[in-house]
């Protein structure tokens, strides 16, 4: 582990489920040495700004954390919207995919990937 790893305290949590799916999609892509999981937003989206979920490499500016086994990259500036919040995996007949619970949203969207801080 690196010295600027952080370990103790992320900003944000994974649910069982949420590590399963990751750790699956990581097993099936094949991730290359370096890789991890970008968790971050981005301007757009219905109601201001979206989330940002998927596989990279760390860039400058970025905070690393591990989640069970996970690497989670985040940028640093990222960390006001994205503090408290739980991405959990939904795999019912209703709903399927990442689910974002950010307790810092003031408002969100009907399909759930974007909010307004």
């Amino acid at each position: 582990m690196s010295l600027d790893t952080q370990t103790a305290k992320t900003p944000l949590q994974l649910t069982p489920g949420a590590i399963k799916e990751l750790k699956k999609l990581m097993d099936q892509q094949e991730l290359a040495e370096g890789f991890g999981v970008r968790v971050g937003v981005e301007g757009g989206g219905c109601s201001g700004m979206s989330y940002i979920l998927g596989f990279d490499q760390k860039k400058d500016g970025d905070q690393e954390f591990d989640v069970e086994g996970i690497r989670i990259f985040m940028n640093k500036t990222h960390g006001l919207y994205l503090a408290g919040m739980v991405v959990d995996y939904k795999s019912g007949l209703d709903a399927r995919g990442f689910v974002f619970e950010n307790p810092n949203a003031t408002s969100t969207c009907g399909c759930g990937s974007s909010f307004s801080a």
